[in-house]
């Protein structure tokens, strides 16, 4: 791999695609770390400090998608994650109304239109969350156990808010830009970059928290085993997310005119993983609202109180359990939306190609969907399992729940590095042919 990386330095295109990557990922962490106007930056730091200890609470997978920029409540305070919740809000959609789906099978003109529709949706859900974090930050909810969390909006005029309403909404805005920027420009997908370098940025500090935290020799032995735990882990997610069934797929022979088109053999690469991490981040946005209904409710009720002890704290048997069946079913309901075996199996058909063994048509839909329910099974417990990751450092080393080698941290850093080098290796193979030759 650092091979690879040498030699794209070398080709001068290539080179000019990264360092392009390079500077807009500097900017967008400089952006992370650039105070909202109207907030006491002071108060916030101190509010931060204390609450590095007791974890970021409700707010942790934001907060961990903005690469910490949430609760410093800085210009891009809201990082990726109103582009990801229209994303597959959209995804969602497409397959319920009508004409979104028209629109995605007339090819790159309908994408054009669903993506400016995406955009639209990021900036109306920007403003909801701004809207949103400020009056959580006012109120004093975003730091609950903060001395001065009162303090964090000094001026509380209408002004003031609609101004850091509009800041927080155009740091969106231009996150979506710059992403975009990325994938037309530079190296890879410009949104799971951005995803990645937040989710990144976070992973020394938490690390050596381990390190402070820790008693046995001084807290290197905490932090040594955290590491080898860490690697063993992203060696089991590169090999399960490389893992595929590949179904083979004949094309009969056609003679059109003089030439005879098709008689190829290919295959239908079935993902052990096909779901990615959507499980993950659908689970656990389902299991905050609870606790967001109890914090903004003030109630102290018996049902408000059985919420705040079953399903708040990670390490609780009704939330590991309730966490774990909710990842299983959004993995199964994700791949049964976004996999259509009716749809592959007549494209098959149209073009004269089958499955060895299998008849065209239905008979190839059922097998399909025979074969995508039988290896989702063991994604869907893979993910449930490097989901709970978080939840054993929870009782073993007493981390919070930002631990640094987390099931959603890990999975879309592996996930976006393989897919960054191999577009990465692709180029190079495009310029440098003795690959081929060796």
């Amino acid at each position: 791999m650092l091979t690879a990386f040498a030699r794209a330095f070398k080709t001068p295109d290539l080179r000019k695609k990264l360092l392009f990557t390079l500077g807009i990922m500097v900017l967008f962490r400089l952006g992370a770390h650039i105070p909202v106007p109207g907030v006491s930056f002071e108060n916030v730091n101190q509010c931060v400090k204390e609450a590095e200890g007791a974890g970021a609470g409700l707010f942790g997978l934001v907060n961990m998608f903005s690469g910490g920029a949430l609760l410093q409540l800085t210009v891009f305070a809201l990082g990726i994650m109103p582009y990801i919740t229209a994303s597959i809000i959209l995804q969602l959609l497409v397959v319920v109304i009508p004409r979104l789906e028209a629109l995605k099978k007339e090819g790159q003109s309908g994408q054009a239109k669903i993506t400016q529709y995406t955009r639209y949706l990021t900036v109306a859900l920007g403003v909801l969350q701004a809207t949103g974090l400020v009056a959580t930050a006012r109120s004093g909810s975003l730091f609950a156990q903060c001395t001065v969390r009162d303090q964090i909006i000094p001026d509380d005029s209408i002004f003031t808010t609609i101004t850091m309403v509009i800041v927080m909404t155009a740091g969106t805005a231009l996150i979506m830009w710059m992403g975009e920027l990325i994938t037309d420009r530079g190296i890879g997908n410009g949104m799971s970059i951005l995803m990645f370098v937040s989710i990144a940025a976070g992973f020394p500090g938490l690390l050596w928290a381990i390190k402070v935290q820790g008693h046995l020799a001084d807290g290197w032995i905490e932090f040594g085993v955290v590491l080898l735990a860490g690697l063993a882990m992203v060696g089991l997610v590169v090999f399960v997310e490389q893992a595929q069934r590949r179904i083979p797929v004949q094309y009969a022979k056609r003679m059109i005119g003089r030439r005879s088109y098709g008689g190829t053999s290919t295959y239908i690469p079935l993902k052990v993983n096909q779901a990615g991490v959507i499980p993950v981040i659908f689970a656990s946005s389902l299991l905050y609202i609870p606790a967001l209904i109890v914090q903004f409710s003030g109630s102290q009720a018996g049902w408000a109180d059985w919420i705040n002890r079953h399903l708040v704290t990670g390490d609780h048997p009704y939330y590991i359990i309730t966490y774990f069946v909710l990842i299983v079913f959004f993995a199964f309901f994700y791949v049964a939306i976004s996999f259509n075996p009716e749809e592959v199996a007549d494209n098959m058909k149209k073009y004269g190609g089958f499955i060895p063994g299998i008849r065209a048509g239905r008979p190839t839909a059922e097998y399909l969907s025979y074969v995508l329910n039988r290896i989702t099974w063991p994604g869907s417990l893979y993910l449930g399992l490097i989901a709970l990751v978080p939840t054993v450092a929870l009782v073993l080393f007493n981390a919070n729940q930002n631990f640094p080698f987390g099931g959603t941290s890990i999975l879309i850093i592996v996930g976006v590095g393989l897919e960054t080098v191999k577009q990465i290796e692709s180029q190079l193979q495009q310029r440098h042919y003795e690959g081929f030759l060796r």
